[in-house]
């Protein structure tokens, strides 16, 4: 098998976040009792009316080819959209659509990379940023963004880490693992180490945009600094903010010439995007936009639930996110203690895989983002299922020793 492999994919690791929910699934068909809180996948449904263009688009034959990068109506919906959320002015020759965010973001990378460039990758890190990064061919560059800074990339350390071989710099806001998001000061800073290098580029991952609690005031990064949008590679999709996960469709405004790139990639890669999910996005981004608030709310009390109640466990410290659904509680104050099996928390890894074992409750650890010793959760979940599971974390927690 070794032989099999390529030495691009013997570089990168499989994705712990699938790996958990995968766990989970596999537990629950032997007939466990398990609460899986690893999934970073809403739990409500797709608005009906999306539905209901998708059907209609089968009913008009809309099942064949499309443009490599997207119809001409979903590109003149997300030049609508970036104008109406973001201030920010594109024409339809700089959007790229493709089969969900990720796919966005690889393509970029893909476009761009040669052996030894370097992108700065903040951490907490969504899992799959540095291994794209190798096996586009670059050599991902981790920076630490520590808790007592709201886990968010600081101007001196991102100077710090730029070198004559960076391309990119991935800033996602508000983030997966952490829920952090950027200010409109911070971003600015953050901005002027980047107009001192003018060979970084910016790629802003912006997914889960709609996803932003109390009076936080969203910005994305093109548009806090209008001067560089053109090194500024804006990426979102309707996975999140729609309920559209399975639907992949993921899409970014950019400069041309890197549009282009992006496209050529496609083109011998994935090619189109599903053309019934294409039209389906058309609804969701044109359609009524008010569910996306009240749902907005219902993460923020779920939210304010599992923050009160992790903070209220034995050992744990959990910080309030600004946005997106997840928590990323630190497990410091339980290093070195024993499970009940016997079993020593040495680590997050240990931790998660001793709460499983031991309450059947599912969550990612740390290490897989990039910093220890914190584990994440999701809670795009019912409040009951949290509860439960957070009441099962406490009751483990209180069982160390």
């Amino acid at each position: 098998m070794s032989q099999l492999q390529s030495s691009a994919l013997a570089r990168v690791k499989p994705s712990a976040t699938l790996a958990v929910t995968a766990r989970a699934r596999e537990l629950k068909r032997e007939g466990r009792d398990v609460i899986g809180l690893g999934a970073g996948e809403p739990d409500f449904d797709t608005p009906e009316n999306v539905k209901r263009a998708a059907i209609d688009a089968i009913t008009r034959g809309e099942t064949k080819y499309t443009d490599v990068d997207g119809i001409p109506e979903l590109k003149a919906a997300v030049v609508a959209k970036f104008a109406r959320e973001n201030g920010l002015a594109y024409e339809t020759n700089q959007i790229h659509v493709a089969p969900g965010g990720k796919a966005v973001l690889y393509n970029a990378l893909a476009a761009t990379l040669s052996p030894g460039d370097e992108v700065i990758v903040p951490a907490p890190y969504w899992v799959s940023y540095p291994d794209m990064v190798l096996l586009a061919g670059g050599e991902p560059v981790t920076v630490v963004g520590h808790e007592v800074d709201g886990f968010k990339l600081r101007p001196e350390a991102l100077e710090a880490a730029i070198t004559s071989r960076t391309k990119w710099l991935i800033l996602n806001s508000p983030s997966n693992p952490t829920g952090a998001a950027y200010t409109g000061p911070e971003l600015e800073a953050l901005a002027a180490v980047v107009r001192r290098h003018p060979h970084v580029w910016v790629m802003t991952d912006d997914m889960y945009e709609h996803l932003i609690y109390g009076d936080f005031d969203y910005l994305t990064f093109a548009q806090v600094a209008p001067d560089l949008i053109d090194r500024t590679l804006t990426v979102n999709g309707v996975s999140k903010a729609y309920a559209m996960t399975g639907w992949r469709i993921g899409y970014a405004g950019g400069p041309r010439p890197l549009i282009d790139l992006m496209r050529k990639v496609a083109g011998q890669t994935t090619s189109n995007p599903s053309s019934i999910s294409q039209w389906a996005a058309v609804e969701a981004l044109n359609g009524p936009q008010d569910f996306i608030r009240e749902r907005a709310a219902a993460f923020e009390r779920r939210r304010d639930l599992v923050v009160s109640m992790l903070n209220q466990a034995t050992g744990l410290r959990c910080p309030t996110p600004e946005g997106a659904f997840y928590v990323y509680p630190s497990v410091e104050g339980l290093i070195g203690k024993t499970a009940p099996d016997g079993s020593v928390i040495d680590s997050d890894d240990a931790f998660v895989s001793a709460l499983l074992d031991a309450e059947g409750v599912a969550v990612v650890q740390g290490s897989a983002f990039g910093l220890s010793p914190y584990f994440r959760i999701s809670y795009a979940t019912s409040e009951d299922v949290l509860e439960e599971g957070c009441r099962r974390i406490q009751r483990f927690c209180a069982s160390l020793r």
